[in-house]
């Protein structure tokens, strides 16, 4: 198949996008991205030049699109300037290109998938979009939008992209009775969630030698996105009530829009049993996870968030590791019917506290025992090729179905 992958974010910047684009490639199908500059959770560094034009065989386009900084206005911004670009300048970035069906992954904004509906309308082309962030309600859920009015008016233009979908994967199956609230008709619908990357096991990592190997005390380790939804404040509270003991440490891997506010928190409150590394590519995980006693998934306590199973829930479960959890719903389902850790309720650094105390008082065989556990539930619920082989069937479906040649040439 010639599949267009047209999504907001997308290598150097570090999102499942990236894996499945490769995984598409190595499966004989020729891929090209439709993106904008990078700027958001970037894995690689400044100088290492411009951004790339291809990834793993796949053909890269960019749109230019307003940079991410801080502030609300910023962030709006940005935005909107990827609809604008990827309806404009990347429609005629994709002129003379070929291709059979159209994936879209849906993360904050939904926006994002606008500029898909157009080629979808214009190519004539089957569009698959995969929901792993809900709007309007994490907009409410994170203070962004109060006004019940405005949060309807999101509300219909979700309604308007959903119904424009030839096909909706769900990352949870809570989702499906959302998507059926704005959707006017009964869209297409399945279920996928996010797999186990294909990664090196910890245990035949190297040490990250960012971090100091310290096996006298309890490490754990967080990896990814820095931000509200993640509910920082809590975890920075848990590590307050543990500063007295001295062999816990907590390890935070990642960037994001928090990571200003943690680290003035660390100065501020003098926590040295908090360490941030920064953010680096997703290969190197195992090596953070190898100083991990336990690996540690939040979100903040909303009802939207309680339908939720975090990405990095599949990535910890895969490495083997006990898994630490503050949060509700479907993620903490997960952990309690792995065996793979304990999951404490989300908004609670009490508890979350009294956790990792328990967890650091079992014996070496009883966490290893945790993580054989999580490592065999990750190969029977998330197994990576088996999640791949459903997407690409859907997709083969969808581009059997396509209803006229898939070009548009500068003359039309």
């Amino acid at each position: 198949m010639r599949i267009l992958v047209l999504s907001q974010y997308f290598w150097p910047e570090n999102f499942r996008i990236n894996d499945l684009v490769a995984a598409l490639v190595e499966r004989g199908h020729e891929v090209t991205v439709l993106t904008g500059q990078p700027c958001y959770n970037i894995v690689a560094k400044p100088d290492d030049g411009p951004p790339p034009v291809s990834y793993a065989g796949a053909r890269i386009l960019r749109v230019p699109i307003v940079l991410r900084k801080e502030g609300k206005v910023r962030l709006l911004l940005n935005y909107l300037s990827f609809v604008a670009s990827g309806s404009t300048i990347g429609l005629w970035q994709l002129r003379k290109q070929k291709f059979d069906v159209i994936f879209s992954p849906q993360l904050s904004p939904v926006t994002a998938i606008l500029p898909s509906i157009m080629v979808r309308w214009l190519w004539k082309r089957k569009l698959a979009i995969w929901i792993l962030d809900l709007w309007p309600d994490t907009l409410k859920a994170l203070g962004v939008v109060t006004s019940p009015r405005l949060l309807a008016l999101v509300g219909r233009l979700v309604g308007f992209i959903y119904d424009r979908c030839d096909c909706i994967f769900v990352q949870s199956r809570s989702f499906v009775l959302k998507v059926l609230e704005h959707a006017s008709h009964a869209p297409r619908i399945e279920y996928l969630p996010s797999w186990s990357e294909d990664l090196q096991s910890p245990d035949s990592a190297a040490f990250a030698p960012e971090v100091e190997r310290r096996p006298d005390l309890f490490t754990i380790v967080f990896a990814g996105n820095i931000g509200e939804t993640q509910d920082f404040p809590s975890l920075v509270k848990a590590a307050t009530l543990l500063r007295e003991h001295s062999d816990v440490r907590f390890i935070i891997v990642g960037e994001g829009r928090m990571a200003a506010w943690v680290r003035g928190q660390i100065a501020e409150q003098q926590l040295d049993n908090i360490v941030m590394t920064g953010a680096y590519p997703l290969e190197r995980m195992p090596s953070f996870y190898k100083h991990a006693d336990a690996l540690l998934v939040t979100l903040k306590a909303e009802p939207i968030f309680a339908m939720t199973i975090p990405g990095k829930v599949q990535s910890y479960l895969a490495s083997g590791r006990p898994v630490l959890a503050m949060l509700d719903g479907e993620g903490a389902a997960v952990i309690a019917e792995s065996g793979a850790g304990c999951a404490v309720p989300a908004g609670r650094p009490e508890d979350l506290a009294d956790a990792v105390l328990k967890l650091k008082a079992l014996s070496a065989s009883d966490r290893a025992a945790m993580g054989k556990a999580a490592l065999a539930y990750s190969r029977a619920q998330f197994d990576r090729n088996t999640l791949i082989d459903r997407i690409e069937s859907t997709l083969a479906d969808l581009a059997s179905t396509a209803r006229r040649p898939s070009t548009i040439n500068a003359s039309e």
